[in-house]
Parts: structure tokens; sequence; C-alpha cells
């Protein structure tokens, strides 16, 4: 069935006023949203247009808490053990919450055992770019080059297991090619490198590619997504160009850690929601974000269905292009 948004906003209008949260109130005190990377990244401006929609809402102060450390690991062990009063957040993504699960064998928390599904907040697909003096002009063009001198086109990411990684061995899968994985420490500094030639290629968040794309620093031949890109409306994904399997980038989910009191997983679930149906759509929209209905909003129900299809798919990338970290 599919999940009315709009429907439930009536439903948690009511919830936020309903005994369970009143006796006592919820949130009696700030309420700290753990956000498991440094500030700055893609994931931060996000997090803070939320975090002040919910304090207009809910009229306490909602406050980032940015914990990074081991790709996301510390950040998302600090959700987990912290208490489940509904006055800690998560605010994470497809990495710690899928991808890890598979990367690290040691974990000692699990996206989906030790948290309860909020809503999903929005998608953002991988782009692949070539440097402006590339010879490649269309993504037919990299693969015959990959095909004519194996392992001799390379591309960057940001680190073995990242969104950008995934996406290389799932295009050199897809095309039956043999494409070299350079990890850097930042993105910044791989694109810079593909922009020089000394990279082939680079995997970037859709968005980061429009200002190198319109400087002239880069050529974008394919987004990694099932429809193209609200901000590269004039790229073709590499489903058109025929690898439909080739689909990576980034998701974003609001979380709880496990237990936290059902009223307020609704509360939120309704704000989120809301949120993603008001005057803020917009913003969200030019920061590169799909939140169409699918790639954000829906019910609790919805993103526990969702990490379980992730982490999954997730885990067969990483065995079959035999990704370790540890």
């Amino acid at each position: 069935m599919r999940f009315d948004r709009r429907a439930m906003l009536g439903v948690a209008a009511g919830m936020v006023a309903a005994p369970a949260l009143a006796q006592p109130a919820w949130p009696r005190q700030p309420v700290r949203i753990i956000v498991p990377a440094a500030g700055g990244g893609s994931s931060d401006p996000v997090a803070r247009f939320a975090a002040q929609d919910f304090q207009r809402r809910f009229g306490q102060p909602f406050v980032i808490e940015n914990r990074p450390g081991a790709s996301g690991n510390v950040g998302m062990m600090a959700a987990a053990r912290a208490p489940n009063d509904g006055h800690t957040l998560l605010f994470s993504w497809a990495g710690p919450l899928a991808t890890n699960m598979a990367l690290y064998r040691n974990l000692t928390f699990h996206s989906q055992r030790d948290f309860d599904p909020i809503a999903r907040f929005g998608a953002i697909p991988n782009a692949l770019v070539v440097g402006k003096n590339s010879p490649a002009a269309t993504l037919a063009d990299l693969v015959a080059m990959a095909r004519a001198n194996p392992g001799g086109v390379s591309y960057g990411s940001t680190g073995s297991g990242s969104s950008m990684h995934l996406a290389g061995a799932m295009l050199a899968a897809a095309t039956g090619t043999q494409l070299t994985h350079v990890p850097y420490t930042s993105p910044a500094a791989a694109t810079t490198d593909a922009i020089a030639g000394r990279l082939s290629a680079m995997f970037l968040g859709a968005p980061g590619t429009v200002p190198l794309s319109r400087a002239g620093e880069i050529r974008v031949l394919a987004v990694l997504a099932d429809k193209r890109a609200d901000v590269l409306p004039d790229v073709p994904t590499a489903a058109e160009q025929g690898y439909p399997s080739v689909v990576m980038g980034t998701w974003f989910a609001w979380l709880a850690p496990k237990g936290v009191p059902a009223a307020v997983v609704t509360a939120l679930n309704g704000a989120v929601n809301e949120m993603l149906d008001g005057p803020g759509r917009a913003w969200l929209v030019q920061q590169g974000l799909d939140v169409a209905d699918g790639a954000a909003g829906g019910s609790p129900a919805d993103l526990e269905r969702f990490l379980a299809t992730e982490i999954e798919r997730h885990a067969a990338l990483v065995r079959s292009a035999n990704i370790t970290v540890d």
C-alpha cells in the first residue's frame, strides 16, 4: 500500500498533544542530533535545516553534535548507546547505515538492531566525471578506453568502501572492465587530480559537479540513478546509456536509539513528512536532494524495509568487489 505522506500529518499533530507526550511533555529539554561526520560535509547543512524546523515545531533547541571517526562508526556507536527517551536522534546516511554493516567485521552496533527508524530524508546520486582534457566525451568512450587498456583507467574516491568506491566497482562489473581504484582522504584532492588528468575519472555527488561543470573544469558523463538529477537535467543516466544496474549514491535518514517512545517516533515522522511537503522542499531540491515520494518521507516501516534491502545490496557489492578495511 502506498504511504500517503499528507494523510499522516494530522495524525502526527494529534500525537504531539497526546497523553504519552504530555505526561511529561516531550521534548522537555534540548534534543541533540548526532551526525556521524565532521562539520562542513554534505550532510551538515541538511541536518541543520531540519534541526531549525524541529526547533520551531517542538519549542526546544535541536542541537547538532558532529561525531566523526571510523567512517561514521564513532557517531553511530555514540547514538546507539544514548538514552532512548527521545532527546537523542541520529541523522545518518548510506555508508554508516548500510555499507559499514558489511565492511566492518566487529561492529558493536547494528543499524537495525540498535535503532528505531523514523523517516528517510532524500537521496543524492553519484555522477561520473572526467577532466576537461579527457579524451572521453561519453560514458561509452570511457568504457572503450577501459576495455582497450585493462587497469589503465583510474578513478578516485573518498576511501575504501565509500559510495564512490562502490560506484566504480559497480561500473566495472557492469561493463566487464578492470578499473583502478585510487582512494583519497577528501573529495577535493581527488577532484583536483581528476581535473588535472592525474586520474582518468572521478565519482562525485551530483550537486557538487554543477559549479565545476559550469566552469568548464569537468565533463559529467553519467548520473548513477534511475532517473536524471534535477540539478543535471541534460546529463543522461547510466541506465539510458545501456547500464541499468549502475545505480549508486547516498541517501539520508532519521533514526533514534532503540526503544524510543512510539509517540515520539510518530511526532517526528509527521514533522519530517510535513517539512518535505512545505516551503523548505524547494531549498532541499536546490541542495541536490531527491525528495520525491519513495526517496524521502514515508512511514517508519517504509524506512525499516528500505534499510533491510540496502544492507543486503551493499553487502553483495562489498563481497563481489572483495572490499576489506579490517
